[in-house]
């Protein structure tokens, strides 16, 4: 595995520096706050709250949709203006459920944030969740359940900031950064990716990333690679099995409902629906990839070493958002409390507003910098980074 060209930076100033952090003390004061955490019925009907929001974004977008492509087929006197306001409204709420599904109910549930419920319906749990048929029920994207559990549960979390870490942002596209190319047209790259990055990026390596596992424990040397073409093994298993179920159901089976109307409907359908899938990337590229990415943020060179260090790390390595009420942390994913999500993944979305004066609490008492700044503000600082405008901090020797 090939190390980054990124000098060694220093930490800033006015800090704890990394090396004299009291990691004993601050495991201490972590597992503290682990122990009074009780997940309860209402923790419970908190996820069920926030999976209805995602659901009427959902069916509300894909009502006016429909509206739109019916009314389309006729001639109902339906304006242009009318025609495409209540259409791109449908795909902005389609987005919305689509990033819901994703970020609000099925990222806790696979960490297991909900197993200890008392009587919870299987299906709400870790091991019942989108597992087997229920994946076309649960959660259908493009992306297999249980390839981005391995992904994002184990690799990413447990490695974060690392070289091994498969969403590390600076190590993959070090290939951008070495184009010699106007810095602009590397801008509009990223633009273009950030509208299909779940397509392009996120299911083809959640594969990967699976089958390098499956090879780890076969003891078997050749590593897989990132693979689109479907006249490869891997690519086959690719279209087989992470974009034909998806892609049909979304842009074939839906568009075709629409077919007693005339191919007019059908089309119009489809492109709202296209907009949808587009206005879905943007918004989950938009939540997910600065929380960990940006040239005030901390990379590490060796594994951690302790539960203190790991603690350590998911602080220095993490950002968060703006925080408030449920509706605003709905719209983030409740990403915007990433600090407290990787200090406690199994945590339920409920608990986040509570922990949160208390993790800055422990920040302050260590001297740590807890980094809270607008979603907006991130996502140009991951820009200037992604392009190699920036770079990250690293700690001498870590």
């Amino acid at each position: 595995m090939s190390k980054i060209e990124t000098p060694i930076q220093v930490q800033k100033e006015g800090y704890t520096p990394y090396e004299e952090v009291d990691k004993e003390q601050l495991q201490r004061d972590i597992d503290a706050i682990k122990k009074t955490i009780k997940v309860t019925e209402e923790d419970f009907q908190h996820l069920l709250k926030l999976e209805r929001w995602g659901k009427f974004a959902s069916y509300g977008g894909f009502a006016l949709i429909a509206l739109v492509a019916i009314l389309n087929s006729f001639d109902s006197g339906l304006s242009l203006f009318d025609f495409w306001f209540f259409g791109i409204i449908g795909a902005f709420l389609i987005g919305v459920g689509n990033v819901a599904r994703w970020s609000n109910v099925t990222h806790p549930i696979l960490h297991g944030a909900y197993d200890k419920v008392p009587n919870i319906p299987h299906r709400y749990t870790k091991a019942g969740f989108a597992a087997g048929k229920r994946r076309y029920i649960d959660w259908l994207d493009w992306i297999k359940p249980d390839a981005w559990a391995y992904e994002h549960n184990i690799m990413h979390h447990y490695h974060l900031g690392e070289l091994d870490d498969p969403d590390n942002v600076e190590k993959n596209l070090e290939w951008l950064h070495k184009k010699n190319i106007p810095m602009w047209m590397k801008y509009a790259v990223i633009y273009i990716f950030a509208g299909f990055w779940k397509i392009l990026y996120y299911a083809p390596n959640t594969l990967r990333i699976l089958k390098n596992k499956d090879a780890k424990v076969q003891k078997l040397r050749e590593t897989q690679q990132l693979e689109y073409s479907p006249f490869t093994k891997s690519g086959r298993e690719l279209w087989r099995e992470y974009y034909l179920p998806y892609g049909l159901f979304q842009f074939v089976f839906l568009p075709l409902l629409f077919l007693p109307f005339g191919w007019s409907a059908v089309g119009t359908a489809f492109g709202f629906l296209v907009l949808g899938e587009i206005f879905a990337n943007l918004h989950s590229f938009l939540v997910i990839v600065p929380n960990h990415s940006a040239e005030d943020i901390y990379q590490f060179e060796t594994a951690h070493k302790s539960q203190g260090e790991y603690y350590l790390r998911q602080i220095m390595g993490s950002v968060n958002y703006n925080t408030g009420t449920d509706l605003i942390d709905f719209l983030h994913g409740f990403l915007n409390y990433q600090i407290e999500h990787h200090l406690f993944p199994n945590m339920p979305s409920s608990y986040y507003q509570k922990m949160q004066p208390i993790v800055k609490d422990i920040c302050k008492k260590h001297n740590l910098e807890y980094r809270q700044e607008s979603v907006f503000k991130r996502i140009l600082m991951t820009l200037d980074l992604m392009v190699g405008k920036t770079k990250v901090l690293r700690v001498e020797g870590v």
